[in-house]
This record gives C-alpha cells, structure tokens and sequence, in this order.
C-alpha cells in the first residue's frame, strides 16, 4: 500500500472515530421489560463485553481514540442551586452513562464557585479522584460538564486515564441511535464540531511543517507554503464539515417540502416534544398507531416522525414525533439538528410531555423550553402533558396542575386522562377563519369532501337541490365554493 493511501485512510478512520458506536453493551440484562419491537430487539443485539479496558497503558500517549466507555467514574461540579439540583444533575448523567453502555462505580461532586480553569475540579479533588479511579479499576472518567480542549489534556494526564464530558457523551448516544441517512449525517457533523478544536497527538507528528517538495508525498493540497500534520487535518475537517452541510441542505428539501405542502391546504401541526425519556413516542403510539420505538432509555428517538390524525368532527392534523431534549443539549447537536428541530419551531400546536415521576420536573420543563426557544418556538401554544402519573407523587402532580396553565395529567401505561387532553389537543388546534353557509350541489362532492378535512363543521342537510352546510373554511377554499355557488 503506498503511502498517500495509507494517509487517506488514517484520514477516513478519524473521520468515523467519534461517530462509531462504542463497542458492545453490556452483558447484564437491562432493567426494563424488552419489548418485541424490532428496532429495539437490533439495539440490543449487541452487547458489552467485559474486561477490556483503554487501548494504551499511557492514555497520555493517545493521538486519535475510539470513544470508549467502560466502567466509568462520574464527576459534577456544583455551582448553583440547591444539593438536590446537584444530586439529580449527576443523576442523570448516570442515567446517560448507562445509555451509552457502560457501568458506573461511583460519583463525586465538588461544590464550586465556577469550575476550575485548568482541571474543572480544584487539585485537591483531582488527587481524590485519582485513588477513587485506583481503587474502582475504572478506565474512564466522565464529567457532567463541557470540558476545554486544555482542561480535558490536563485531566488525563493527571488521571491517567481516559476523559469524557457530557457533550461528548451525548454525542456518542446520539451516533449510537441515529438509523437515518438524515440523522446519521446531523450526528456526524455535531461530531466533527465539536472534535475539530479538540485534535491533538504527540511528538513532532502534528508540530512539523510540509510545503513544496518536502510534503513528502502529501499531494495535490498538501503543498504549499508550509502545513502542519494537525492543521491539514484541521483542513480536511473543514471540508468534510462543509460536505456534510450541503448533503444535510439536501435532506432538507423533501422535508420541507412535506411541510408546505400541509401548509398549502392548512392542515394543522402538532409537535410532540419534552424532556428525553417523557414518553413522547409512547404518546404518539397511542394517539395514532404509529409503531414507534419505545424504550426506557435516553435519546431512544432521534429520526422524527410524522402521523396523521384527526379530530372527533373529521379535521385532518399532524403529530410530530421529536427528538428529547436535555439540560445543557450541546449547541452542536441544536445547529446540526435544525432542519429536524423546525418539526417543533414549525408546529401550530406543541404538546410539550412532561415526566410526573421525575424528582424534579419543574427543571425539565425549564430545560426543554430553553430550547424551544432557542430554536424560535417560544410563541407557539403550549400543552403541559403530565404523564406517568400512575407512579408519580400525586402533590407533586397537583404542584405542576397548578403552576402550569393548560395542564393535563395522563398515564399512557393505563390510558387515564387520554381522551381529555385528546380533547384539549382538538380545541387548541388553530380554527378556519371563514364562515360560510350554503347549499353544494352534489356533482361537486369533492367540495364538501374538502370541508370535511380542511375544515370545521358547524351543521350538514341534505336537500333535493344539494348539501346544505355551515362551516368554517380557509379563504381560498372559500373562494373556491364562492364561485361554485354564485
């Protein structure tokens, strides 16, 4: 093999690093009941194989590595709130951990003023941290926090062992799940973001400039001036990041053309979205049979999904089902997930679902309209859906009833509550704004089909001459029976 291809392919490996799945799960079995789904009876097909640990002795050492999560050691720092906020943050990560594959041994928390600028934690519990990792034989140490390329270097050299923050774990739980072209290229470019500032090696390899003839057969493009290792790579990056924009821009166009088309003839949006793990495909399923993946982990749905559906008078709406948000989503997976996150800054209707078993839900629904409103939806309606509340604190229940206007508390498990917020779901649905009332002759049925699912119905005779109705309609359909009629 020469060596521009042996280049090409480092290249291409650490193009798929980040976005590779990370091993196996583990053997254990999960706690929750395994569905017959088989989207979910694929995902758990593979599962971790115990006893393999970093690939280097000297994680030091490492240039490009596989993100791999093991048995891992958790760390927060708390610099705002209360202890319980702190506790249920590192809570959640565990939670996201264990999604990701692996097994957490234990979790430190460090109550800060503001993490610290060269180790995220202060010297002193960097040494504890240490011996936690000694005596636990932990391969890796993950932070509930977004780390500095410069922090994340002096961790692992301190630690000696590998270092992961929440951004990158949740990116890794992203490439695990993304099953479509769509989404696996969102996931590769938020990847690819958030590596780019991150690259680093050792020795000379990334530091030695190349230009001319002394590229040592480095190519058309790697000639020149003069280039490092890292800043060519930096540049390949780039231009894989801007290959990927133009595929993702692609996508977009099917999908956005869906959408005017509904639009065109004013048919209703509902966006279901929440907290991850809500139960947000497990309302969608309900509403409308559409045999979504469920599963009781985080980021179980990443692809969205749009049913049709209809209200007890005939009106044709949409549910969108929506990827679950988080506190802290990284910014790069709110950039690379904007043509699917217009699903929710697009809906005429949010349906935002709420976990009423959560030990702290009010967060949730701090957390999740952040980022609608980030993404331009805070002035759309908004339905609070209480759910699981079948094994939820009823005062904590009732808090969130009253607090929230527009509220409504459901189980999808036992089906109470389902046919009320079906209910306020259909009222909160934007209404036709013309009213007409006339008589149709029956050759044009296709126009009292039209009113059927486009608009309201008010009153429907039958008479010798034609069909009498009074509805409310859109103004073009309107016109359309205006000219039918005159």
């Amino acid at each position: 093999m020469s060596k521009d291809d042996r280049e090409e392919l480092d290249f291409e490996e650490l193009m798929r690093e980040s976005a590779r799945a990370a091993a196996e799960f583990d053997a254990e079995e999960t706690d929750y009941e395994v569905s017959s789904q088989p989207d979910l009876a694929d995902r758990h097909a593979l599962r971790r194989v115990k006893g393999f640990s970093t690939e280097l002795q000297d994680i030091s050492d490492a240039e490009y590595r596989q993100l791999q999560l093991e048995r891992v050691v958790l760390v927060g720092v708390w610099t705002e709130g209360s202890a319980e906020m702190a506790e249920n943050s590192l809570a959640e990560l565990k939670a996201l951990a264990e999604t990701a594959g692996s097994e957490v041994l234990d979790g430190l928390i460090q109550r800060r003023d503001k993490p610290d600028p060269a180790t995220y934690i202060g010297s002193g519990k960097v040494v504890e941290l240490r011996q936690v990792v000694a005596s636990t034989g932990a391969d890796t140490v993950i932070c509930d926090g977004e780390l500095s390329p410069s922090q994340l270097r002096q961790l692992e050299e301190k630690l000696k062992v590998k270092v992961v923050d929440r951004t990158a774990l949740i990116l890794d739980i992203f490439a695990q799940h993304a099953k479509s072209k769509e989404g696996k290229a969102q996931v590769e470019l938020a990847q690819i973001a958030y590596l780019l500032p991150r690259l680093r090696g050792w020795g000379d390899s990334l530091s030695r400039q190349v230009g001319g003839r002394a590229a040592g057969g480095a190519g058309i493009g790697g000639r020149g001036p003069g280039e490092t290792k890292i800043e060519t790579d930096r540049r390949r990056i780039r231009d894989k990041m801007a290959k990927l924009r133009r595929e993702i821009a692609e996508m977009k166009v099917s999908r956005d053309t869906k959408r005017q088309e509904r639009r065109r003839y004013n048919i209703p949006s509902v966006a279901i979205a929440g907290y991850t793990n809500a139960g947000k495909s497990s309302l969608l399923n309900k509403l409308t049979n559409a045999g979504v993946l469920v599963e009781n982990a985080l980021f179980a749905t990443l692809d969205p999904t749009v049913r049709k559906s209809q209200t007890s008078d005939g009106r044709i709406y949409t549910l969108s089902d929506t990827v679950g948000f988080v506190r802290h989503l990284p910014h790069q997976l709110i950039d690379a997930f904007k043509s699917t996150l217009e699903e929710v800054s697009g809906a005429d209707l949010i349906v935002h679902v709420v976990d009423g078993s959560h030990t702290d839900p009010f967060e949730q629904i701090r957390a999740v309209r952040e980022v609608i409103t980030d993404i331009g939806g805070g002035e759309i309606p908004e339905i609070i859906a209480i759910n699981k509340v079948d094994i939820a604190d009823p005062e904590v229940v009732m808090s969130i009833l009253r607090k929230e206007k527009n509220s409504y508390a459901f189980s999808v498990r036992t089906g109470f509550g389902i046919e009320g917020l079906i209910h306020a779901i259909e009222s909160s649905l934007p209404r036709p704004k013309v009213e007409i009332s006339t008589t149709i002759p029956y050759e044009r049925g296709d126009l009292v089909h039209a009113i059927h699912e486009h608009g309201e119905i008010l009153s429907e005779e039958y008479l010798p001459e034609g069909t009498a109705i009074h509805a409310r309609v859109d103004g073009g359909l309107a016109e359309q029976i205006a000219q039918i009629v005159r």
